[in-house]
């Protein structure tokens, strides 16, 4: 009898960048809980540019390649040298992320039989009409999809087809990291620049359009009409910079609303942040909310997506429908010291109980060795 250890099941995840959005960074989150004596994990990116996420991932024993691809046509057309890197490295299985890669690894799966599994972030009405069709056309070229929430997975159903191979792992959020750190929120505020004393409403995102973080200000404006206490944080950057810098300036908030840019350690902000508040037209199942949900800060928010799946509304937070997302200032002027704590232990605990980082890893891990018939 012999007494050695089976071979680890090598995983490929193939996708478009390794910048700061939400899918990116779940990459590192998650490879912190998967079993490493279990699985090997392989990380294939096309934008050399958007990278931040290589060195949390290589950190973790992930190995990281760049197949320089400046557009997505370009993307699609390495798919002889990502054929050739599942030889070399004996891949068992591929996990796409977004519809690029998506499309790429489904053209794999085609040509070489490798198992594919993809996870979607998006409700596929939401996408360009172009990547619309490619998935409606590409998508049971793969072995199973996963959607982050039921209204993705329901989205999927209704506009690709009732039996397409879905299953639905809901985002998850390490618990042990996003703690707030209660007894240093003072020194945290004087470091970056938050005035003490103050409600502070914050938000971390990608500065796209569907965030709509013209009307968080907007919003932001109207309830400090009411309350001069409040003082609002906007993290990240993007697209739409300029944008929201001029209307920022147009609100008169430039004394009001800090802008930091991107930032490495959000856990510091979300300790600072009394309120979370996100004005999404559609989302998935956002991280940042997850996050700010665990980090014990009151949640105020529009409904989009798979927020709706999170948060219980007046239990775990406060929602709106997504068109009525103006009233989100009446919940902000609402919102009292003793609530802004209740709602938060609230949200802390919905994390625990469902989006937790062990939960959706063991729900991977069951799926990979499922799909790689190893199980």
């Amino acid at each position: 009898m012999t007494n050695e250890k089976p071979a680890k099941l090598r995983v490929l995840h193939i996708i478009k960048s390794l910048g700061r959005g939400g899918a990116e960074m779940l990459l590192p989150e998650t490879l912190v809980f998967h079993d490493k004596e279990r699985f090997e994990f392989h990380y294939i990116y096309f934008l050399p540019w958007k990278d931040q996420m290589v060195e949390a991932i290589q950190h973790e024993g992930g190995k990281v390649t760049c197949f320089n691809a400046s557009n997505n046509i370009k993307i699609i057309l390495q798919i002889l040298r990502v054929i050739k890197y599942i030889h070399v490295n004996n891949i068992d299985i591929i996990h796409a992320h977004l519809p690029w890669a998506g499309f790429l690894a489904r053209f794999v799966h085609k040509f070489h039989g490798i198992p594919v599994i993809y996870t979607e972030h998006n409700k596929q009405e939401r996408y360009h009409k172009l990547t619309f069709m490619l998935n409606k056309l590409t998508f049971r070229w793969q072995d199973l999809a996963i959607s982050v929430s039921n209204d993705v997975e329901q989205s999927i159903l209704a506009n690709i087809g009732k039996k397409t191979k879905v299953k639905t792992i809901l985002n998850g959020v390490n618990l042990h990291k996003f703690e707030r750190q209660k007894t240093a929120v003072d020194a945290l505020k004087t470091q970056l620049g938050v005035p003490q004393n103050t409600i502070v409403i914050g938000t971390v995102a990608v500065f796209r359009f569907q965030k709509r973080l013209k009307e968080w200000m907007q919003v932001f404006k109207a309830a400090s009409k009411n309350n001069p206490t409040l003082f609002g944080v906007i993290v990240g950057d993007g697209p739409l910079k300029g944008d929201l810098l001029a209307e920022r300036k147009r609100l008169g908030l430039e004394e009001k609303i800090l802008m930091p840019g991107l930032q490495t350690n959000t856990v510091e902000w979300f300790s600072v942040f009394d309120i979370f508040m996100m004005t999404s037209v559609f989302e998935g199942l956002p991280i940042a909310l997850l996050e700010a949900m665990s980090m014990r800060c009151a949640i105020v928010t529009t409904s989009a997506g798979g927020i709706k799946e999170a948060i219980e509304h007046e239990k775990s937070g406060l929602m709106v429908e997504v068109d009525k997302w103006p009233d989100l200032s009446q919940h902000l002027n609402n919102l009292k010291t003793n609530h802004l704590e209740s709602y938060g232990i609230a949200a802390r605990k919905r994390v625990i109980e469902k989006f937790s980082m062990d939960i959706m890893v063991n729900e991977l891990e069951k799926v990979y060795l499922s799909i790689s018939g190893k199980i």
